[in-house]
């Protein structure tokens, strides 16, 4: 059965490749993210510790509603993490846990990055006419903006 919701085929395709990226993204975060939660040492280990796992926890839901949305745009989504490899610009976690306020700069850059991503997307789902996208990317900005903000406030 095709889908008819107003948007082409190919409009649908482009948008989930950009969903794909912000997909991929999203959890390699949220990986990093919980893991330096684990990790995290120091002076400032409950705050830092609270803050990650709050974030974490962010993440986890966001993936799962960018998947669905992929889904209803007819596409697959990614899951592997091979397929997250290919697709990812936020770096993974080095094997040996940085200090805390390494974890903080990295995160504070990865949440940047995941912004700017998303602001593509969002441009790409402007161009296709797809609301629902574009909704779903400006509210994703406004996360990981403020997550952000609130990391670099711990430097």
């Amino acid at each position: 059965m095709s889908l008819n919701t107003g948007l082409s085929d190919e409009d649908r395709k482009v948008v989930a490749e950009g969903l794909s990226r912000v997909l991929a993204d999203t959890y390699t975060l949220y990986l990093k993210t919980q893991n330096f939660h684990w990790n995290v040492t120091g002076p400032h280990f409950g705050p830092l510790h609270n803050l990650f796992e709050e974030q974490y926890n962010e993440l986890r839901l966001a993936a799962d509603e960018i998947a669905e949305r992929i889904r209803a745009l007819g596409h697959f989504a990614p899951g592997s993490f091979a397929q997250f490899a290919e697709l990812k610009s936020v770096a993974e976690a080095p094997t040996s846990p940085p200090n805390a306020e390494e974890m903080i700069q990295q995160l504070t850059g990865d949440n940047e990055t995941l912004s700017r991503v998303a602001r593509s997307v969002q441009t790409t789902a402007e161009n296709a006419g797809d609301e629902v996208t574009i909704g779903m990317m400006v509210d994703r900005m406004s996360v990981h903006e403020k997550a952000a903000w609130m990391l670099r406030a711990h430097l």
